[in-house]
């Protein structure tokens, strides 16, 4: 045995971990069954990112919006996180959506506008239709009656690219991290 070999610490195999004394610097497993798991796993790995690009690149634009409203009605919840329902004023209810004060079917433009969008329990969203007259009500104590009334008079088009989408559902993704750093 020579000296060098004396000061090799002993790894972990990433396959059995069990330990062994490595032959070189690169050594990952112990014996060559392992080797050919290990293979096996990173060719895996490999063919799920190739098809996880395969399906970014066949995404129609309304897939793409569907997944930036999901990420946009999170970021929504989580920024109103300690207020109660716009509508009702709840904050025990069992669920919380992300409720559009002008719905995304009569004003498109304003899906991800974030003064058009707050936080409300499922029974004023859903089984109320949005509650709207109460929503008014809130968000005119929220956000002042000339943002609102902005909001009701605001009937701009816009029709979003892919690629704005997706920096659009980058932008929201980033400020979920942020605001989840973010101790209240």
């Amino acid at each position: 045995m020579s000296n060098l070999q004396k000061f090799i610490k002993l790894k972990k195999c990433k396959i059995c971990k069990t330990s062994y004394k490595p032959t070189s610097t690169t050594q990952q497993v112990c014996k060559w069954e392992c080797a050919i798991q290990l293979v096996n796993q990173d060719k895996t790995k490999s063919v799920k990112k190739q098809i996880k690009e395969a399906k970014q690149k066949i995404k129609s634009r309304s897939d793409w919006l569907k997944d930036t409203q999901v990420v946009f009605n999170k970021y929504i919840r989580l920024r109103d996180q300690n207020d109660g329902c716009i509508s009702c004023g709840s904050k025990s209810a069992s669920a919380y959506h992300a409720g559009h004060y002008r719905s995304i079917g009569s004003a498109r433009h304003l899906r991800f506008n974030e003064l058009n969008c707050h936080r409300q329990c499922a029974a004023c969203n859903t089984h109320l239709s949005g509650n709207l007259i109460n929503y008014r009500q809130g968000l005119i104590r929220k956000i002042g009656i000339y943002a609102v009334e902005e909001l009701e008079s605001n009937n701009a088009t816009v029709k979003w690219s892919i690629e704005e989408i997706k920096m659009l559902k980058k932008l929201y993704s980033d400020k979920i991290k942020t605001h989840s750093n973010v101790k209240i």
